[in-house]
């Protein structure tokens, strides 16, 4: 199975990259290449071999959530810089 140049074109345009004839020719190439391999290894007969999605046998040790008192808000903020209210006030990341 290969990709047609207006398939590339399509991922191209959904990508928002401007490919020019060129790019498009060489990445159809490369994508063609790729679909082929993938091809291969589904051919590939893999049922007697077990899933490995996880290696090794571990499971993850978790406490259990306990409530405790926290932090009164006014001592929290005692040494903020700058603070609205009970709220940290931090200078503007996102314009």
């Amino acid at each position: 199975m290969s990709i047609t140049e207006s398939e590339v074109a399509k991922i191209a345009e959904l990508s928002r990259v401007e490919l020019n004839d060129k790019e498009i020719q060489n990445f159809q190439d490369q994508l063609s290449s790729i679909i082929e391999y993938v091809d291969k290894l589904n051919q590939l007969e893999t049922s007697h071999i077990a899933p490995t999605s996880h290696i090794l046998d571990i499971t993850n040790v978790l406490r259990d959530d306990v409530m405790k008192e926290s932090l009164e808000c006014g001592r929290a903020l005692q040494n903020a810089p700058d603070r609205t209210q009970q709220f940290y006030r931090v200078q503007s990341i996102i314009a």
